[in-house]
Parts: C-alpha cells; structure tokens; sequence
C-alpha cells in the first residue's frame, strides 16, 4: 500500500452525488420486466464480495492501474480513528489527476452489497480505460472511492455496525452534532473534511419495490436525502443545490432510459413521503456540519443517490439479477461523472424531476418525524 501525502483539497464546488438510503419504500415481492432477471429468490451469499475479496480487488487494481490507482488505508492517509468498530482497516482508493475532488461510497449498510461491486467496476475503469470519456474524468477530477464503508456490517450480513457493547448504529444516521457515535463515522467524516469533495455518489439497496401507477416492478430509485422542493435544500448555497441534485437526476434518468432492462422511479418511503432526514452522511454534506470543529470553512456540497432494488434478505436479491443491478449503478454513476465533466448535467431542465415516475409527495420525512406537504 502507498503512504503519500494527503489527498489534496478541491475547490468547493455545485455538485454532489450520494445517498442516504434506508430500505423502506417497498413494495410486494415482484418479477423484474424485461430483460432484468427476476429479483426474486434465495441470494447466494457466496457470490457477495468479502472484505479479503475487495482489498484484493483494490490491490490487484493498485499493481495493475495505466493510470496510478492508488489504494490506502486511513491509517496511511492519517486520520485520528483509523479502523471499524471491530478494528478492520477502512480503506479508500483515488485515481485522476483533476483539481476537483469526487466521493464515491458504498456498503454504508452492510446488507448492501452491489455499492462495492459496482465502484470497483468503476473504479477499474478509471484505472485502465484510455477513451476519450474516461480521460475527460481524469484530467477532470481527482477520485476518492470508498467501495465498503462498513466493512463490519458486511462482514456479518446486516445494515449496521456493532459497537462493543453490542449495540447497533446505523451508520447513515451517525452524522450529527452529539453523534459519531461509531469509530467509521469519525474516521471518514474527518477524511471528508480533507478532501473537500464537489460532488459525491452514494450506492444503496432498497427492498423490492414496484412503479406508482402501474405496477411494474422498479429495478432502481433516485433520491436525494434533502427533499428538492421540501423544508431543507432550497435554503442551501441559495437554492442551488435544490436545483443541481435534480438536474443530476433527470441525467441519470434519460441515461437508463435508453436500456430496457432498467425500470427507474423517485425514491420514496411510505409509499407517498420524501425524505428530509438531516443525520445521514449525504445530508451532513450538503449542510456543512462542522464536528469537532473539523470543517471552520463550512464546506458543502451536494449530494444525491442510487437505490438498487433488492437486498440481502430472504428472497429479494435474486442471483440471476447480479450481473444486470451492478451494470446498471455502473452506467448510473457513469452518467453522472461524464455529465457534469462535459456540462450536459447543468443544462438538464431541473423541472423534470417531476416527470420521473413517483407517487403525489404527501409529505417529508424528517428527524422529527413525518411533516405534511404544505406545512
């Protein structure tokens, strides 16, 4: 493993790709339309990548990269915790030469698989692929992919991390004033703070779920964890970022459209609600928490994520679909990370967030509970 410098700061940008994804928009157990395999059935745990599995992935790709892979652990980068509530080593891999910072996350939620495979796959990408696209986002940005952020979860098969005690901690809850409960959340919310991301992306798994008004089985959702349009986002950085995330969205949305295996709607919980919850990493973000007095400045940036359908419990992932969820995060984020290098993300029309297929918002989902549409 390399022990360089730490990773450079960016100048603070309008964009930022991640998500706070909690598995609560679900509908019955459904078959996937066209050609992505049904998502149904027994998951194969063996195929889910193991903790050794992804730092031999990362090591493999830091040996073999054209374009300088280089892989880390935050005990390297110089973090003040350095390792997961069970002391795994958290791991973080960059490429790119750019001026601008990018976060990448995934495997937040331990029974969450398909955010490692998928920024693994991009990540190779970005170390090997010598088109006129991926070199755009090289000299564009410099990237910091985090493929398992609870390696301990994963390791045990469930959402959260478990402290000493024995208690849970939903990591995606842990970023707020009188929290960082959990050793992870301190570690990366500090390695956040040096890296000064303008945008990031964060991969999800939500249980199966099918489309408001027609029934047809959803196989991703798109959300951003401080409701566009709700009590939150259009307060920050003057709105701008109410305005980004969506035309961030409505990409991603006319992208996936063009396969007919992926069926793409809003991310909602409770059939009907938009979320608004201020203690997930994404939303701490875009409101510039400052912890332990690590961001003075106040940097922000925004955020939005992907919610695959399907995770690891009983009957809901569905081995067949594997290959089909991870192509589709990966043409996903790549959409994403080429359209804001071009500009094409900026002139989307942020209007058409509300084409995307959802149910009338009746309400936001906040910290404090459920506030109705209006309020």
């Amino acid at each position: 493993m390399s022990s360089s410098l730490l990773p450079r700061r960016a100048a603070v940008g309008l964009v930022s790709v991640v998500a706070l994804g909690a598995p609560l928009a679900i509908g019955g157990p459904a078959v996937a339309a066209g050609s992505f395999p049904s998502t149904e059935g027994e998951t194969n745990t063996s195929a889910i990548l193991t903790y050794d599995d992804v730092i031999a992935d990362l090591e493999r790709m830091e040996r073999t990269s054209r374009f300088g892979v280089e892989v880390q652990t935050l005990a390297e980068v110089g973090t003040q915790v350095t390792t997961s509530e069970q002391g795994r080593d958290l791991y973080v891999a960059t490429v790119g030469d750019g001026p601008q910072n990018v976060w990448l996350q995934g495997g937040i939620h331990g029974n969450e698989p398909y955010g490692a495979d998928s920024l693994l796959a991009v990540l190779k990408e970005l170390g090997t692929n010598g088109s006129a696209d991926w070199r755009l986002l090289r000299d564009t940005y410099t990237f910091h992919v985090i493929p398992t952020y609870n390696p301990d979860g994963a390791e045990l098969n469930i959402r959260h991390t478990v402290l000493e005690d024995g208690t849970r901690i939903d990591l995606n809850r842990d970023w707020q004033v009188g929290e960082f409960v959990a050793a992870e959340s301190r570690a990366f919310y500090e390695y956040w703070t040096m890296v000064d991301p303008v945008f990031a992306i964060d991969i999800h798994h939500q249980g199966l779920k099918t489309e408001y008004g027609t029934g047809d089985p959803v196989t991703m959702s798109l959300g951003v964890s401080l409701a566009p349009g709700g009590p939150t986002l259009p307060g920050i950085e003057g709105g701008a970022y109410d305005v980004l995330t969506r035309q961030m969205h409505v990409h991603v949305y006319d992208e996936l459209e063009k396969y007919g295996y992926a069926n793409v709607d809003r991310y909602q919980v409770g059939g009907s609600v938009e979320i608004d919850i201020h203690g997930g990493v994404v939303s701490a973000m875009m409101l510039g928490l400052d912890y332990d007095g690590l961001n003075p400045e106040g940097h922000t940036n925004p955020a939005i994520f992907f919610e695959t359908s399907g995770n690891t419990s009983p009957g809901s992932l569905g081995q067949k679909a594997r290959g089909k969820s991870i192509q589709q995060n990966v043409r996903a984020i790549e959409a994403v990370l080429v359209g804001m290098a071009t500009g094409e993300v900026q002139q989307e029309d942020p209007e058409r967030w509300d084409d995307i297929p959802h149910a009338p918002t009746t309400g936001y989902q906040t910290d404090d509970g459920v506030i109705p549409v209006g309020y």
